[in-house]
């Protein structure tokens, strides 16, 4: 045999062979008289995810941290009353009276509002946390569970310079989802979001932890102007009623509230934002145990280390990253420490402070008249010292709030008018009402966070000087028709009817 007879035997081999394969290809992926596109996918030439050599890659099946979180996480309906300026027609029994015009009469003002969220029970006797700004200003909450139950909470406490409220709603063995370590967690990591977006009750989403201590200047305008911002970043789809759901890890546990996004259009646009679980179960602590956040001070005014801080001040920095110190309060922690301008803390406790965001986080856990390490550079070299925080007085005191006195009646509960809302709407008496639970006051038109301060008997009008005075008029004028007078915390008159 020739060499070319031998080279043309081999390529007609080759071809033969060729064919028989994609023959056999063709025969194997194509069902033959498939009817259903369930044949069709039956025989598929390849399949990697089917054989009992495939698993699920360990930690990254979602389905065991969704079970145990989504019963936990709750719907937060939160009720509002809004009032404006009065207007409408003129009635001269009113202007005799002083009897100021109703809701019918103000072109549809004093409006009921809903609006929701989300919220994580922490504990099996019914502790909820959410974020402050799905619960202000609201007159009633409604939690409803993933199983319908449904309850009414009320607000054990706030802290609007970390967008987060605790709830309490009475319950027994409940669900509940416990606190993780957000320190731990890392970039990259896996975790779901679960909460009420749109009101789709129960919503779980997939994404990785993208960033961490990050300050997106959301809660500038607190008060005192000294919000703690150090989120976790991540990219699982966030969107409006998320807001104080659970952003759990895969082994179940709480290491944020979901509190923000990042959007030019009000919908998730690929960043979502959580307080992490470490600063959160410090405040929440607070709030059971105080009734309010315990924030602690060192007392400094800072900014971060940056190339253009350093071309501002025209000086060299001896580190990349820190926390530039440019002041010292008086009778401040970081004054008693012996901290001064120009230094750079770069860690605190052990734990190193890159940005500002850190720093704020480590202080926040902290409450008044503990003890911190705070390492930091002066003249090129590095010392630590210890520092006791203190509180906004300047003293290592934890404050606790004062819980008024309450005073129930026909379902209606009253205390007394807060003596920096009697100095703003210049009152010298009344009688705020805190809730409404009896129909017959409710259906008269009685609205939490009104305050009384005059009632028309049929005899006489009464003006109200304190809660205690209100009572006595009430009970001698039982069965009677009465006028209730008042105003809302914002100076707007409304009266109402009681029959």
């Amino acid at each position: 045999m020739s060499k070319k007879q031998f080279f043309l035997g081999m390529l007609l081999a080759s071809l033969i062979g060729g064919i028989v394969a994609l023959a056999g290809v063709s025969f194997l992926v194509q069902p033959q008289n498939a009817t259903s596109f369930d044949e069709k996918q039956q025989a598929s030439f390849v399949n990697l995810l089917s054989g009992e050599d495939f698993t699920v890659p360990d930690g990254i099946n979602f389905v065991a941290s969704a079970e145990a979180v989504v019963p936990a996480v709750v719907h937060v309906k939160s009720q509002m009353t809004y009032t404006g300026s009065s207007r409408g027609r003129r009635d001269p029994l009113q202007e005799f009276f002083g009897i100021p015009p109703r809701d019918d009469q103000r072109g549809g003002e004093g409006r009921t509002m809903m609006s929701s969220g989300s919220g994580v029970i922490i504990s099996p006797d019914g502790y909820i946390v959410t974020n402050n700004h799905v619960v202000e200003n609201a007159n009633r909450l409604e939690i409803s569970l993933d199983n319908n139950k449904r309850y009414v909470a009320k607000v054990i406490g706030t802290d609007p310079t970390t967008d987060l409220a605790l709830l309490k709603i009475d319950g027994e063995d409940l669900p509940y989802v416990r606190f993780g370590d957000s320190d731990k967690t890392k970039i990259g990591e896996w975790v779901l979001a679960v909460g009420n977006p749109f009101d789709l009750n129960s919503t779980v989403t997939a994404g990785i932890i993208s960033a961490k201590a990050r300050n997106i200047r959301i809660l500038e305008n607190v008060e005192n102007g000294l919000a703690v911002e150090a989120f976790l970043q991540t990219d699982a789809v966030v969107n409006p009623g998320n807001s104080g759901g659970a952003l759990v890890n895969l082994a179940g546990e709480l290491i944020g509230i979901n509190t923000a996004i990042a959007s030019r259009t009000g919908t998730f646009n690929g960043y979502s934002f959580a307080v992490p679980s470490t600063l959160v179960k410090k405040v929440m602590d607070d709030l059971m145990k105080y009734g309010t956040a315990q924030r602690a001070l060192l007392g400094v005014n800072i900014q971060n280390v940056s190339p253009e801080l350093a071309d501002y001040l025209d000086k060299e920095f001896p580190v990349e990253q820190g926390v530039y110190v440019g002041g010292v309060n008086e009778n401040s922690a970081g004054e008693d420490a012996g901290l001064k301008p120009g230094d750079i803390i770069i860690g605190v406790d052990g734990r190193m402070t890159n940005n500002v965001a850190n720093l704020q986080e480590m202080v926040a856990r902290k409450r008044p008249g503990d003890e911190i390490e705070v390492e930091y550079i002066r003249d090129g070299e590095t010392y630590k010292v210890k520092a006791t925080l203190k509180n906004f007085s300047g003293t290592t005191d934890v404050v606790e709030k004062v819980i008024p006195k309450t005073y129930d009646f026909q379902g209606v509960t009253f205390e007394e008018v807060p003596s920096q809302v009697k100095e703003a709407l210049e009152i010298t008496g009344g009688a705020l009402i805190s809730d409404v639970i009896g129909e017959k006051w409710g259906r008269a038109g009685a609205k939490p966070g009104f305050i009384i301060t005059s009632v028309i008997t049929e005899n006489a009008r009464i003006r109200i000087s304190n809660v205690e005075n209100l009572l006595e008029v009430l009970n001698e004028t039982e069965g009677e028709d009465i006028v209730v007078l008042g105003m809302f915390q914002d100076g707007t008159e409304y009266y109402f009817e009681v029959n």
